[in-house]
């Protein structure tokens, strides 16, 4: 399981990670980036009805759906229990790191400086999520992999459609697409055919570009 599911986002690169209060939005929100193209969605647990999004998702065997914001053990459990084939987490956790191995989970935690990536593969993860989006962007990205090449680097919050292409050539892994995907004002106005279109164009600026990593 661990190794299909790397192997996907080595091909896909990119992610849609919902986070939200407007429960209503959920579920068309994360059809509308599916439709879109997006084949890896995130539903973070924050997000009310994210437990219920996540197992109906999970059922559409042409997705691969993972939860975010996976802050406790008990987090982490609820989310597998629901469907979710990924974790993730804004911090570094090695008890949630640990669970997650010992259950063939991919588990993508939150780092950074390089201490803290290091630590969390170190720890077992086998992709760490940049967050938030250093301030200089992808000449920060590059800088890191200098001295730690091996190091599988997911940028999401500071991501753009703008800049993504730029994440990549610099030597991320992937990238993920927040707010600049499932704009707020959008969602409250139920305008999810702007959210499938930004989606289309974000997995097609990804697709076409160079760079990335081998998941082996």
């Amino acid at each position: 399981m661990t190794q299909q599911t790397l192997d996907l986002f080595r091909r896909e690169r990119c992610s849609a990670i919902l986070r939200t209060q407007d429960a209503e939005a959920v579920g068309p929100a994360l059809d509308a980036a599916a439709d879109g193209g997006f084949t890896i969605l995130e539903c973070t647990l924050n997000t009310p009805g994210a437990l219920h999004a996540i197992a109906e998702l999970a059922a559409r065997s042409e997705l691969l759906v993972g939860a975010g914001t996976v802050l406790t053990l008990d987090d982490a459990a609820a989310a597998c229990d629901a469907g979710a084939r990924f974790l993730v987490s804004p911090v570094v956790d090695e008890q949630v790191i640990q669970w997650a191995v010992e259950r063939n989970v991919v588990v993508i935690p939150g780092a950074s400086t390089p201490t803290e990536m290091l630590r969390a593969h170190r720890a077992g993860a086998p992709i760490v999520k940049v967050f938030p989006a250093p301030p200089d962007g992808p000449a920060t990205l590059r800088v890191i992999r200098g001295p730690l090449p091996f190091l599988r680097l997911f940028p999401t919050s500071g991501v753009t459609e703008e800049n993504a292409t730029a994440y990549l050539d610099a030597g991320a892994f992937g990238v993920g697409f927040v707010n600049c995907l499932f704009d707020p004002a959008d969602l409250a106005a139920r305008k999810f055919g702007r959210v499938r279109d930004r989606a289309a164009r974000m997995v097609a600026a990804v697709g076409g570009a160079p760079g990335g990593q081998s998941a082996s």
